[in-house]
């Protein structure tokens, strides 16, 4: 408790080092948000909860620490882990989530973890259990006498995760297919009968997610760092997100991925960084809880 307390004077006496933590904690939230939309949007349309999203998240800034260790630049890990997660989203689509989609939630749990077991793996086998990060040898720019300090890297992130959360969302407006995304989510039977190629429309939301989360995990290895076993810390976070605001609700998943990356930089710095995983699995227990006593209030007054 010491230490906590000495922290809290830390911030209490240097204020600007909560707007440096603020910051820090907008950055990376963007990024959470950007994969928990993607979490969404399968959890939503095809009711699979997808554990395999952290891992996604990883195979994707793996992908882009490769091309920094080829001599080539890592900012074109974005459109590279893209592309290389849709393809690898369609092959696990085919041989996985297609025969669980009509089973029930045990079953897509069991499967998907099983996705996020492999992809672990294969990652610790081929690149080792080290840490790493992409360098795109990008300026940091130093406030308030060096208290506050914003890396190039992590504002370019900021503004790629904006520019393709957009990007999705303009897509899911004004697209045929993303019409028929929607009408699916909302009535999957109503969708069949009027035309609507579910199986499709299936196919393509998971092949959309992965693509998302493959750009997420290029912008993490950029301003943040990736190792193989990372992803499930990710999908727990994303979890919480989409628990905690809603599948069918946009803005409050946004807000809700900004919020998870506050709440993760003053946490960690208050507790220590060691605490910090705690942290997020603690977050989740505590929005579980609320859901299911917000559910019970409900069932109460139907009865």
């Amino acid at each position: 408790m010491q230490h906590i307390f000495g922290n809290i004077s830390i911030l209490t006496a240097a204020p600007v080092l909560n707007l440096g933590l603020l910051i820090d904690g907008l950055f990376i939230g963007s990024i959470f948000a950007l994969a928990a939309y993607g979490l969404a949007l399968v959890w939503g349309v095809m009711n699979v909860k997808n554990l395999a999203q952290g891992d996604f998240i990883m195979l994707g800034g793996y992908i882009t620490w490769n091309l920094g260790r080829y001599g080539i630049d890592p900012l074109l890990g974005v459109p590279c882990a893209f592309a290389f997660l849709w393809c690898f989203g369609w092959v696990i689509y085919r041989l996985v989530v297609s025969k669980v989609i009509t089973r029930d939630l045990f079953t897509s749990l069991l499967a998907t973890f099983g996705v996020a077991i492999m992809i672990q793996q294969s990652l610790n086998l081929a690149f080792g259990p080290d840490t790493q990060s992409a360098h795109a040898h990008l300026p940091i720019w130093q406030f308030a006498g060096g208290l506050i300090s914003i890396p190039a890297a992590r504002l370019l992130g900021f503004g790629l995760a904006i520019v393709l959360a957009l990007a999705v969302i303009v897509f899911m407006k004004n697209s045929r297919m993303g019409q028929a995304i929607r009408a699916t989510a909302q009535d999957a039977r109503a969708a069949r009968v009027l035309g609507i190629d579910t199986e499709k429309v299936y196919a393509f939301t998971f092949c959309l997610n992965a693509a998302i989360c493959g750009a997420a995990g290029a912008l993490v290895a950029l301003v943040w760092n990736v190792q193989p076993f990372m992803g499930t810390t990710y999908s727990i976070r994303l979890f919480v997100i989409v628990t905690a605001a809603g599948f069918g609700n946009l803005p409050g998943v946004i807000a809700a991925g900004f919020g998870m990356g506050v709440f993760e930089q003053f946490g960690g710095f208050l507790l220590g960084a060691e605490f910090q995983q705690a942290l997020i699995v603690l977050l989740l227990l505590g929005v579980l809880t609320y859901r299911q006593l917000q559910y019970l209030r409900v069932r109460q007054a139907v009865q």
